[in-house]
């Protein structure tokens, strides 16, 4: 079946969630790339117009000053301007150097109106009339100025590299010579004097916008990540702690309707056993009676009669047993001394079973106290130390223990039997279940019941060394 994430399953219903916290990521991931671009851009297109202002005002002050410091001495001294001569040339790169200095200039071309160069900071240019390009042809024509970004990063560079070199980004610069007019006439431009061509190295300006680029990349990047990151560990948990809340649910669910069951049978159970334990209990003092005077008559009938008796008790046992079930005793709580409880129940157990070669070892504390009902748990250990004796058969060893589980006060009893089965395990406390042939299955859920109603849980398991295992945890802590 195809995922539909916009479906709503009712076990998870957090899968939307999901699913629109990694539809966020990307989309702010994307819009972030984008505003970083956009921001970027900005940054690059201010950066170009801050040093395209500078460039013109270099290129004006060049034109003032070679004007003023060169091109009028030189025209009143030697009547033209001849850069052939070696002493003009000379006086013109002063004039250049001084005014261009510390404003990162790597190379200036002055060009006459032939296009050809008649002053270059490189002096195998001069001469060379296919250095202008356009760019010359518009100045010397329409008196144009032009500024050209050269930038020789490619994309991987301007995303992973980290340090420049000088000349990667380079602003070209070209811009007519004119002569100045004097105030009269400042409106109207200067006869032209030839085209100036300078690049400037603003490589360090771009790298500091790159930086900025990458900074908020990162930035949002990281952002992004650690919200999503939280909502979703939020989410995990979320669903984590309904899926458990889903499963009580139907574990309540099932205890509910079993408990609903049961309490149906056990009100069936209760009155008919209430019927039948009246002409039973006759039925068992009579067979009684008449076994004691056939067994005084050394009579062929005894064995008859003792069948008849040991029935009866058994069946009033089993009887009891529906009726103890069906109507629990609230215990009356008072300080109980556990060990001298269990002692007692050891002390009956292993006088009752002397053909039994079962040592039953008892070590808990003298003083070993809980809350409960004296009586109650005397049954409730009784019928756990007597299925322990019975697991181990003819011989083995029964051992009481004081534990803590969780905090909290508890007996152990531990056998040296085979141990429960491990695919069996949830179904030992249920009503009418047993694994016994002549047994009613009420035994463990009398004593589950008892220790219930004192707050207690019981635990079966299996040892570790083998033999089985009953944990009795009472409310009290260790």
């Amino acid at each position: 079946m195809k995922l539909n994430p916009f479906r709503v399953d009712p076990a998870h219903p957090f899968q939307l969630v999901k699913f629109l916290s990694v539809s966020t990521l990307v989309l702010i991931l994307g819009s972030s790339l984008v505003l970083s671009m956009f921001m970027s851009n900005y940054a690059k297109s201010a950066l170009l117009k801050k040093n395209t202002a500078f460039a013109q005002l270099l290129a004006e002050n060049l034109n003032h000053q070679i004007y003023r410091r060169f091109t009028l001495p030189v025209v009143l001294g030697f009547g033209r301007v001849e850069l052939k001569r070696r002493d003009q040339y000379e006086r013109l790169e002063q004039v250049i150097e001084s005014t261009t200095h510390s404003f990162h200039v790597l190379n200036l071309r002055i060009y006459d109106e032939g296009q050809e160069v008649a002053y270059s900071t490189k002096a195998e240019e001069v001469g060379s009339s296919d250095l202008g390009g356009p760019a010359l042809q518009a100045a010397i024509q329409e008196g144009q100025r032009t500024f050209d970004l050269q930038n020789r990063l490619s994309l991987l560079d301007v995303l992973f590299t980290f340090s420049l070199e000088a000349g990667d980004v380079v602003l070209r610069t070209v811009y007519p010579l004119r002569a100045e007019r004097d105030l009269r006439f400042r409106e109207q431009p200067g006869p032209l004097l030839g085209v100036l061509e300078f690049s400037q190295d603003i490589t360090s300006d771009y790298e500091t916008v790159l930086h900025l680029q990458r900074l908020i990349i990162l930035t949002t990047f990281l952002g992004s990540a650690t919200l999503y990151a939280l909502i979703f560990f939020m989410i995990r948990r979320a669903d984590r702690v309904l899926d458990e809340r889903v499963r009580d649910k139907e574990r309540l669910e099932r205890e509910l309707v079993q408990n609903e069951k049961l309490a149906s049978m056990g009100r069936m159970v209760a009155s008919i056993a209430h019927e039948i334990r009246n002409p039973l209990g006759i039925i068992r003092s009579s067979a009684e009676l008449l076994l004691k005077k056939e067994q005084a008559a050394d009579s062929p009938k005894v064995k008859i009669l003792e069948a008849i008796f040991h029935e009866a008790k058994r069946l009033s046992q089993t009887v009891n047993d529906f009726l103890d079930y069906a109507r629990p005793r609230q215990p009356a709580l008072e300080d109980v001394n556990l060990e001298k409880v269990i002692r007692h129940a050891v002390t009956f157990l292993t006088q009752e079973g002397q053909e039994h070669r079962v040592r039953v070892a008892c070590q808990l504390p003298a003083t070993f106290m809980v809350q409960g009902d004296k009586d109650l748990l005397y049954r409730g250990f009784y019928n756990l130390i007597s299925n322990a004796i019975q697991a181990c058969g003819q011989e083995g060893e029964v051992s009481i223990l004081p534990a803590c589980h969780d905090g909290r006060k508890a007996v152990l009893i531990r056998d040296s039997g085979q141990g429960f089965d491990v695919n069996l395990l949830d179904r030992y406390l249920e009503p009418f279940f047993t694994t016994k042939e002549s047994g009613t299955g009420l035994g463990l859920a009398i004593t589950n019941s008892i220790f219930q109603s004192h707050g207690a849980d019981l635990i079966l398991r299996n040892a570790s060394q083998g033999g089985a295992e009953a944990l009795v945890v009472f409310s009290e802590h260790c």
